[in-house]
């Protein structure tokens, strides 16, 4: 399938009803709660906002992932999206994960063409509710990682996520205290990304 055919069946299909909770299931290291019951808990969380930034490289589709460095907190080393809690001069999530990508690799605010939306993710460990937004960026930019918040950028084709054997478990460290067993990842580029 050709770049742009992909990134119209994601336009049509973030349109749709989405699967949400149900569809985050199989990959949840634990039984926790969802995004669904946190916000009928009211649950008192931190909303934050990630761009899934995707972009064309010799015909095949990409997406960019970072790696945080490594710091005493919940998310110290860990691979992510590009993206973070809301601030007070956000005017909606889209303006967070923008905002967050040109303060954590150096994008355009205004680069990247909104595809669509997924559903949101709620990380009981750090008391987020994550909103991923689908960008598109047919010329990908210059990229330079905020050394304070990015360690590097890492690229990936995102056909790797198609392979069934990216997918292991593993033991991640929640917390000085806490070990998580038999948590679900995706290995790519050799890194651990949950």
């Amino acid at each position: 399938m050709l770049v742009t055919q992909i990134i119209e069946q994601l336009r049509k299909e973030t349109l749709k009803e989405l699967p949400g909770d149900e569809a985050h299931q199989h990959l949840l290291p634990m039984k926790r709660l969802s995004a669904r019951n946190a916000i009928a808990a009211k649950q008192n969380f931190k909303e934050s906002a990630v761009a899934i930034l995707l972009y064309p490289k010799n015909n095949k589709l990409h997406c960019i992932l970072i790696q945080r460095p490594d710091y005493e907190g919940a998310h110290g080393g860990q691979i992510s999206f590009p993206g973070g809690k809301v601030d007070e001069v956000d005017n909606s999530l889209e303006e967070t994960a923008r905002r967050e990508c040109f303060e954590e690799i150096n994008l355009p605010f205004s680069v990247g063409e909104l595809i669509g939306k997924l559903s949101p993710v709620y990380i009981p460990v750090s008391n987020f509710m994550v909103q991923p937004f689908i960008f598109y960026v047919e010329k990908l930019p210059k990229l330079t990682p905020d050394k304070r918040e990015v360690d590097s950028i890492l690229h990936f084709n995102i056909e790797r996520l198609l392979d069934e054997t990216i997918l292991k478990t593993t033991s991640i460290r929640i917390s000085k205290q806490i070990t998580q067993k038999n948590v679900p990842y995706f290995d790519i580029e050799n890194k651990v990304v949950w």
